[in-house]
C-alpha cells in the first residue's frame, strides 16, 4: 500500500540535472531558431513560406466557418465576464460542433485539423471569450490527446480520445502549491500496488480541472525493485474515489475558466493508465509543449487584432484640438505599434504552426520564442489601447453600457492577457530555457571544460573537440551575405525589405560572438547571469520575429490582393524591432545587474526596510504556501461535470 508522500529535498545541481533529463537532447531535424542563435541565418528554412495542402485548408476553413456563426449567435462574452463562467450550453454546444476534437484524428471521432487551423480556431473562440479559447486549448493542447497523441498506447487512443472528442473535457496537473518551474521538488506520489497506483498529494492551478472528466496528473513513482521511478504520467478519471476539487481559483482576468485545486488521496490507477514509461513524465510534458506552447500565441494574436480595430474606429471618432485623435502624432505612433505589431505575431504564428504541420523542422526553440514574443508584445499592445481609450480605457464595459456608450472591454482584455506572461513557462523560466536550447551546441562541445566536477581527462577531451568546432565556426562568424548590397534582392519591391534580411543575417553572427564571448568569460558561472542570457534571448526573439514578418509579407505579396501593404507593415515593424534590439545590445555590457544584485542582498537582509515606512497592509492572514499535507480531504467535492 502507498505511503504517506514527503516533499523530496533536493540541491540547486540536482533540481538542474533533473530538468536537463527532461530535455530532448537530440537535434534530429534542422531548426531555424537554434541556427539563428549559432550565427547562421538560413532562410531557406522558412523560404518560400510553408503552405496548407488544400484538402486541410479546405477542411479548416469550412470548420471556422460554422465556429464563427457559432460565437457569433451563443457566445455572449461580457455574460461570461459578469458570472465567471462559461455557461453549460455554450460548453455542450461546442462538443456538438467538434471544438474539443479540432486535434484528434477522425480515426478517433475527432476533426483532425492542422495545426494552422486549429490556432485559428482558437483565436476565433477567443476573441468571443477568452475563457473559451483556454477551456479548448487546455483540453487539446496539454491535456489528455496530446500527450496520448505522441505517447498513448494503441489501447489508450482507442480507450480515451473519442471521449476527449466528444463528450470529456481534460485537465493537466503538473503544478504544487509548492512547486511552479522546479519539478524536482514533486511531492505528488504513485505508489506502486499490484495491478495499480495509488496516488496521493495536492495540485494546485488545474485549469480545467473543476470541470474535468479526465486528468493527466504528473506523479513520483518511488524507485523500488521492478520500478525505475521518478516522474510518471498517468491518465486519470476524475469520478475515481479520492479526487477532490477542493477549490475554485478566482483570478484578475480569465474570470470564465475552470481551474481549482485537486487533493488526490488513496487514489488508485490502473497501471494501464500509465503513459509511456515511469520516469518519462517530465519529458513527456516538454514535448508536449513543443506544439501545446503554440495555443498561446493564437490568443494573443486575437488580441491584438481586436486591439486594432478598437485603436482604429475609437481614433477616427474621437476628436481633440480640431482633429481625430489619431492625426495627432503622439496617438498615431501608438496605433502604427499595434498595426505593425499584430502583423509581426501573426507572422510568427503561421510559421511556426506551419512548420509543426510539416514536420521537415524541429522547432521546440520556434514554438518556445513564439509563446515568449507574443505574450510579452500581446500585453505591450493591449495596454497602448488602454492608453488611447483614455479613461474610457479604465472604465469598465458594463459601465461604459450603462452610461449609453459603446462596451468596450478594454480593461479586461488587459486584465485577460497578464496571465500569458506567466502561463505554460513564466517569461523568466522562457529566457532560461530557450538560451540553454540557444547555447546546446557549445555544451555538446565544451560543457565538459566548465563542469567543475569532471575529471582533467574528461576537460583535456573537452578540449580537443572545442578546438576542431570552433576552428571552423568562429571564422563563419566574420562575414556573410548580410554584407553584400544585393543579398536577398527577391524581397526588394516597391518597399524593400531586403535591406532588413541583411540586418537580421549580420545580427545573427554578431549575437553569436557576443555569446561566445560570454561563455568564455564566464564560463560555469554563465548559468547565473539570468539578466544577460534574457537580453541575448530577446534579441534572437526579434530576429525570428523580423524573419517570419519578412517571409510573411512576401506570401501576401504573391498570393494575396493586399501584398503592398503587408511589406509596409513588415517594413515599419522591421524598423521598430532593430531599435529594440539595438538596445539590447547596448544592454548586454552595460546594464545594473551587479548594482542589483547589492541591492537585492540588501533588500533580503533587512538592510531597506525603514523605505516600507508610512503604510498599511492590506494582506489578510494565512501563509504564502497553503498546507499541501497529503490526507483525506476536509472540504466539499467542487467537482462540476458538464452534461
Amino acid at each position: 500500500m502507498s505511503a504517506p508522500p514527503t516533499k523530496p529535498v533536493v540541491t540547486e545541481r540536482e533540481a538542474r540535472e533533473v530538468a536537463e533529463a527532461a530535455r530532448e537532447q537530440d537535434w534530429r531535424k534542422p531548426s531555424f531558431a537554434k541556427e539563428l542563435f549559432l550565427g547562421r541565418f538560413r532562410l531557406d528554412l522558412i523560404h518560400p513560406h510553408p503552405m496548407p495542402p488544400e484538402e486541410d485548408a479546405r477542411r479548416g476553413e469550412e470548420f471556422l466557418a460554422g465556429l464563427r456563426d457559432f460565437c457569433e449567435t451563443r457566445v455572449d462574452g461580457a455574460l461570461i465576464e459578469r458570472e465567471a463562467r462559461i455557461p453549460d450550453d455554450v460548453v455542450n454546444g461546442l462538443k456538438e460542433l467538434g471544438a474539443f476534437g479540432m486535434k484528434i484524428d477522425p480515426k478517433y471521432g475527432g476533426l483532425g485539423l492542422t495545426q494552422v487551423y486549429y490556432n485559428k480556431a482558437l483565436a476565433l473562440a477567443g476573441s468571443a471569450s477568452p475563457a473559451i479559447g483556454v477551456l479548448l486549448s487546455a483540453h487539446q493542447s496539454i491535456g489528455v490527446p496530446q500527450p496520448l497523441k505522441m505517447f498513448g498506447t494503441q489501447e489508450q487512443k482507442e480507450k480515451f480520445l473519442p471521449r476527449c472528442a466528444r463528450t470529456d473535457i481534460s485537465a493537466f496537473l503538473l503544478t504544487e502549491p509548492d512547486v511552479g518551474s522546479d519539478p524536482a521538488r514533486l511531492a505528488t506520489t504513485a505508489v506502486p500496488d499490484g495491478d495499480d497506483y495509488v496516488l496521493d498529494g495536492v495540485k494546485l492551478w488545474t485549469t480545467n480541472g473543476v470541470v474535468a472528466d479526465l486528468l493527466v496528473v504528473m506523479a513520483r513513482v518511488p524507485k523500488s525493485e521492478g520500478h525505475k521511478g521518478g516522474i510518471t504520467a498517468f491518465v486519470v478519471e476524475t469520478d475515481s474515489p479520492g479526487i477532490t476539487v477542493e477549490n475554485r481559483n478566482a483570478f484578475m482576468g480569465l474570470r470564465g475558466i475552470e481551474n481549482g485545486v485537486t487533493r488526490f488521496h488513496q487514489v488508485r490507477v490502473p497501471a494501464a493508465n500509465l503513459i509511456g514509461k515511469e520516469g518519462q513524465g517530465l519529458k513527456i510534458a516538454l514535448t508536449t509543449l513543443n506544439t501545446g506552447r503554440l495555443s498561446l500565441p493564437a490568443s494573443c494574436v486575437a488580441a491584438g487584432k481586436w486591439c486594432l480595430k478598437i485603436a482604429r474606429e475609437w481614433s477616427a471618432a474621437r476628436e481633440q484640438w480640431g482633429k481625430p485623435i489619431a492625426h495627432h502624432e503622439a496617438v498615431g505612433a501608438k496605433i502604427s505599434f499595434i498595426a505593425a505589431t499584430t502583423f509581426a505575431l501573426e507572422a510568427v504564428l503561421d510559421l511556426s504552426s506551419q512548420m509543426a504541420d510539416e514536420d521537415r523542422n524541429d522547432i521546440r526553440i520556434e514554438g518556445a520564442l513564439a509563446k515568449l514574443y507574443a505574450s510579452e508584445m500581446a500585453w505591450l499592445v493591449a495596454d497602448e489601447l488602454v492608453q488611447i481609450r483614455g479613461g474610457r480605457g479604465f472604465e469598465t464595459a458594463d459601465s461604459l453600457r450603462a452610461r449609453g456608450e459603446k462596451a468596450v472591454p478594454a480593461e479586461q482584455v488587459l486584465r485577460d492577457l497578464r496571465i500569458n506572461r506567466i502561463f505554460e513557462g513564466s517569461t523568466e523560466i522562457m529566457h532560461l530555457l530557450i538560451a540553454r536550447e540557444a547555447v546546446d551546441a557549445h555544451l555538446s562541445v565544451a560543457g565538459d571544460l566548465i563542469d567543475p566536477e569532471k575529471s582533467l581527462g574528461d576537460k583535456a577531451k573537452a578540449g580537443a573537440n572545442a578546438g576542431v568546432f570552433y576552428a571552423k565556426w568562429l571564422p563563419k562568424l566574420v562575414a556573410g551575405q548580410g554584407q553584400l548590397p544585393y543579398s536577398y534582392g527577391e524581397f526588394k519591391r516597391e518597399i524593400d525589405l531586403s535591406a532588413h534580411l541583411r540586418y537580421v543575417e549580420r545580427t545573427a553572427r554578431k549575437l553569436a560572438r557576443s555569446t561566445f564571448y560570454a561563455m568564455s568569460r564566464w564560463q560555469g558561472r554563465m548559468e547565473t547571469k539570468q539578466g544577460f542570457l534574457g537580453r541575448i534571448v530577446g534579441i534572437g526573439a526579434e530576429l525570428f520575429a523580423m524573419s517570419a514578418a519578412c517571409v510573411r509579407a512576401e506570401l501576401l505579396y504573391t498570393t494575396e490582393d493586399h501584398g503592398r501593404e503587408a511589406y509596409q507593415l513588415a517594413d515599419t515593424f522591421c524598423h521598430q524591432s532593430r531599435l529594440r534590439v539595438e538596445e539590447l545590445f547596448g544592454r548586454l555590457w552595460n546594464n545594473t545587474d551587479d548594482q542589483d544584485r547589492k541591492v537585492v542582498k540588501g533588500v533580503m537582509a533587512g538592510t531597506y526596510t525603514w523605505l516600507e515606512d508610512g503604510i498599511v497592509d492590506p494582506s489578510g492572514e494565512g501563509a504564502w504556501i497553503a498546507d499541501a499535507t497529503p490526507g483525506p480531504s476536509e472540504k466539499e467535492n467542487l467537482h462540476r461535470p458538464v452534461r
